[in-house]
């Protein structure tokens, strides 16, 4: 690109772009108006974005690039501003606009306040994690199509799939051989820089669905789902009490106010939920005789319990008296997650068995994920359920070991 003050030589700064592989030059190629790219994780829809976003800013074009959140585009600011700063007039931090030799303009907005990017016009749109973008259709409907209007430029939706939302209806759209839209399905195998192992240890470690949305690049329906199986694996039988020379352990969730407390018992020998015991509205002192009087039974050889909040001083009584075996949980979303995880694919590739209880059942067949703006997952009951029975399920099948050492995150 050639660059220069007026009055001056122009001289020749070269601009080093990350080189595509196959899969983007594939959607290059065959790109439409309007594209929706739905890639695995890592698979490179950032190298991809930040490509089509360039080109047309050197060639003097106004280009803008749009993340669910600031947070989001912090990383791709910070790279595409060192990849322009040879040809870069003017760089303001505070507006995330960079100024280019030419005429260019390169914009970074986030989506949460979408209204503050009307009136503006653009050659060229990139949309970094669509999926992720609240109210997308809106969004894009009534502000940033718009932008595209007098320009006549492109958009391009990039994102690992979410529910099937306004991105699905996209990539449902792009996949009609004719017409302004075309989609891409791209799974994270086909990045050649990604190692086939680490795909292949992603596979036995994740749950089904995990695996098939973020590696696989599926779309998968919003509700429920993280737990699958769960009618075959309720087959487990009942105990009152311990089987001489089995081994067993506890999961505890503590109930909060209008919620439940429960206890898990899981034998670890047979590796089957044995014992299940959910309470509420009654007051602490009956609930922790509840709990010794099940470990009374039982004699298990961890009691693992959530510490947040109200099990921060249940703990320390139980400790106090050093009859249990209690240890205590942090439950953040990152250790909730852990554990979550642990109990999904143990109950899809059998290795557990449940109590075939209704509580139990519907609670773990209703429970859903979110994937946040960081891109980290979230799990939870919906909206006015409990999920009291997973915690604690959850909790008694970590204690057991079946992801590795005991890990407390303390």
């Amino acid at each position: 690109m050639r660059r220069g003050q007026r009055g001056q030589q122009p001289t020749i700064a070269h601009i080093q772009l990350p080189r595509p592989h196959a899969g983007q030059w594939r959607i290059v190629r065959e790109a439409r108006r309007w594209n929706c790219v739905v890639c695995g994780r890592r698979w490179g829809k950032t190298v991809l974005g930040i490509n089509r976003l360039v080109l047309p800013a050197l060639e003097g074009a106004p280009v803008a690039w749009m993340s669910p959140t600031y947070r989001m585009l912090a990383e791709v600011w910070r790279e595409v501003t060192h990849l322009l700063r040879p040809v870069a007039v003017r760089v303001v931090a505070e507006q995330y606009r960079i100024e280019l030799y030419g005429g260019g303009v390169v914009e970074m907005w986030s989506l949460e306040q979408p209204d503050t990017i009307r009136g503006r016009k653009y050659r060229r749109v990139v949309i970094d994690e669509a999926a992720m973008v609240r109210d997308l259709g809106t969004v894009w409907q009534m502000v940033i199509r718009p932008t595209l209007t007098d320009l006549r430029g492109d958009g391009w939706l990039l994102s690992t799939p979410k529910g099937r939302g306004f991105f699905w209806e996209c990539f449902q759209r792009g996949q009609q051989p004719e017409g302004a839209w075309k989609s891409w399905q791209m799974p994270t195998s086909s990045n050649p820089f990604i190692a086939p192992d680490e795909i292949a240890a992603a596979q036995h470690e994740l749950p089904e669905r995990i695996f098939a949305q973020e590696y696989l690049a599926q779309f998968l329906d919003d509700a429920g789902g993280v737990f699958r199986r769960v009618h075959e694996a309720a087959t487990a039988t009942p105990q009152e009490h311990a089987i001489p020379g089995h081994a067993y352990v506890m999961g505890v969730d503590w109930g909060r106010s209008g919620d439940y407390s429960c206890f898990a018992v899981v034998d670890t020998t047979t590796r089957a939920l044995v014992a299940l015991d959910r309470c509420n509205q009654i007051d602490y002192a009956l609930q922790l005789g509840r709990l010794a009087a099940l470990a009374e039974r039982f004699t298990p050889d961890v009691i693992l319990a959530e510490q947040n909040s109200i099990g921060t001083p249940l703990i320390e009584q139980l400790q106090r008296a050093g009859r249990l075996p209690v240890q205590p949980f942090v439950t953040s979303n990152s250790s909730k997650l852990h554990i979550i995880e642990g109990l999904a694919l143990a109950l899809e590739r059998g290795d557990l068995a449940i109590l075939d209880d209704p509580i139990l059942r519907g609670e773990l067949e209703a429970y859903e994920m979110e994937r946040l703006p960081s891109g980290m997952v979230r799990y939870s009951a919906p909206p006015g359920r409990h999920d009291d029975t997973v915690m604690a399920l959850a909790l008694a099948w970590h204690a057991a070991g079946s992801t590795g050492p005991l890990v407390l995150w303390e």
